[in-house]
């Protein structure tokens, strides 16, 4: 496995339930785990996560101003899957066209909070074309 240059690592108030959200639930691989420091190693076609350190005080929700947007060959397998689990999203589906340049960018998106509140943006790339 060839790890990302950035890596996010999450505290989590239980890793318990942060497992079954993010393999249980979002279908992310546990790729390995190290049990008796509460570390866990997760991916998702191509994304990385870790849970491990304390930074300071957390209240929920915690990672306040921050989103983590992660990149998927489509987003409606996991659309499927939440609902089918019953899972609230933050944000409902939507295609959105960023500015880049003299192109826009597009992205089909959604946002759903994990229990901790770390918030997750969900996107399938749509391609890109001229700004009018």
């Amino acid at each position: 496995m060839k790890f990302n240059k950035l890596i996010p690592e999450l505290k989590v108030s239980s890793l318990k339930d942060s497992l079954n959200f993010y393999v249980g639930i979002l279908g992310f691989k546990v790729e390995y785990e190290r049990k008796e420091s509460r570390f866990v190693f997760i991916s998702f076609q191509g994304s990385q996560i870790n849970y491990t350190w304390k930074t300071g005080l957390l209240e929920k929700p915690f990672g306040r101003g921050v989103n983590f947007q992660i990149e998927v060959n489509s987003i409606k397998p996991l659309l499927d899957n939440l609902k089918h689990k019953k899972q609230r999203l933050f944000q409902e589906p939507k295609d959105n066209w960023y500015r880049k340049g003299n192109s826009l960018m597009g992205n089909r998106e959604f946002l759903i909070q994990d229990p901790d509140g770390y918030l997750l943006r969900f996107y399938e790339h749509l391609g890109s074309k001229p700004v009018k």
